[in-house]
Order: C-alpha cells, then sequence, then structure tokens
C-alpha cells in the first residue's frame, strides 16, 4: 500500500469522523430524534470501515466520540455514540468476517445485550432520566423489546452495507 493510499484512507476516515460529530451535534440539539440522528452518526465509521478498512472505521469512531465529549453539549449523546451506536457498525463488520452465522448471531447478541446492561444500570441517568414505571419494573420487557429492535437494527445495518459495497465496486470498476 502506498503513502498516497494511505494518506486517502486516513483523510476519509477524518472526513467521515467530522460528519459523525456534526450529526451528533444535530443530536443534542434537536428537539426530538436524538437517538435516531445518533444511529445515523454511526453510519460514518461503518463508511469508513467499508470503504478504508476496519482500522479506518475505529479511528473514525474513536475521533469523533472523544470530540463529541468534549465539544458536545449533551454528553450522553456522545456516549451513546461511544458505546453502541458508533461502534457497533465497526464491531459488526469484525464478528460478520467469522463468516459463520450461529456463532456471529450470537456474539451479536451477547455485545447487544452486555452494552444494553451497561447504560441501564450505569448510566441510565444520562440516557432515560425518568423512565416510565412500565419499563422501569420490566426487565424481561426491556431486554426482550430491546432485542427484538436490535435484531431489526442489525439486518437493516447489513442492507446498507451491501448496498453501500456494491456502489463502491460500481464506482471502482467505472
Amino acid at each position: 500500500m502506498g503513502r498516497h493510499e494511505t494518506g486517502g484512507r486516513i483523510a476519509l476516515g477524518g472526513v467521515l469522523a467530522a460528519g459523525a460529530l456534526a450529526l451528533l451535534w444535530l443530536a443534542c440539539v434537536a428537539p426530538s430524534g436524538r437517538i435516531g440522528l445518533t444511529a445515523v452518526g454511526g453510519l460514518c465509521p461503518m463508511a469508513a470501515a467499508v470503504a478504508a478498512g476496519r482500522a479506518a472505521g475505529y479511528l473514525c469512531w474513536g475521533a469523533a466520540g472523544l470530540l463529541g465529549l468534549l465539544l458536545l453539549p449533551d454528553k450522553g449523546v456522545a456516549l451513546l455514540f461511544l458505546v453502541f451506536l458508533g461502534l457497533y457498525p465497526v464491531v459488526k463488520g469484525a464478528i460478520e468476517s467469522l463468516r459463520r452465522l450461529p456463532v456471529e448471531w450470537a456474539l451479536k447478541l451477547v455485545f447487544f445485550n452486555l452494552v444494553l446492561t451497561v447504560c441501564w444500570f450505569f448510566f441510565r441517568e444520562l440516557f432515560l432520566p425518568d423512565p416510565p414505571a412500565w419499563l422501569s419494573n420490566s426487565l424481561p420487557l426491556l431486554y426482550g423489546g430491546g432485542n427484538v429492535i436490535f435484531v431489526i437494527y442489525d439486518i437493516g445495518l447489513f442492507r446498507l452495507v451491501g448496498l453501500l459495497r456494491a456502489r463502491l465496486s460500481a464506482r471502482r470498476r467505472g
């Protein structure tokens, strides 16, 4: 790999980190859609990983997340990006490189449930300071519903990665 190609990958990671940070800032100031905008910000590290390699994805995630902790008015948004919505799209690629579907799903679900546990028991005040009573008193509902939503999210990411790879492949050929 030449210096020009390495520099291009680093630059792409930086540009995508800036894009992720801008989306995280929007998540802080938008009246609604905080989690949705943070999830869209997580597409930037995924795009960096697909286009320039997993290291670029982790670089994009780390840069945007750390700058978010320093610069964003809502540290909960930056933390959510760091612990899950920015990290998972890159981790997903690493897990799926195993090419063993049952093992992949087991690892993905373990990762999600570990993050959900950490967020619920340690960072709940940042993400959901006043949870509804029906959610506070029902951990099976939290984990059951959370896992269903996670599987839908994962399938959506899978489809987006497929579209991105097809687009990049067509662009390289043409």
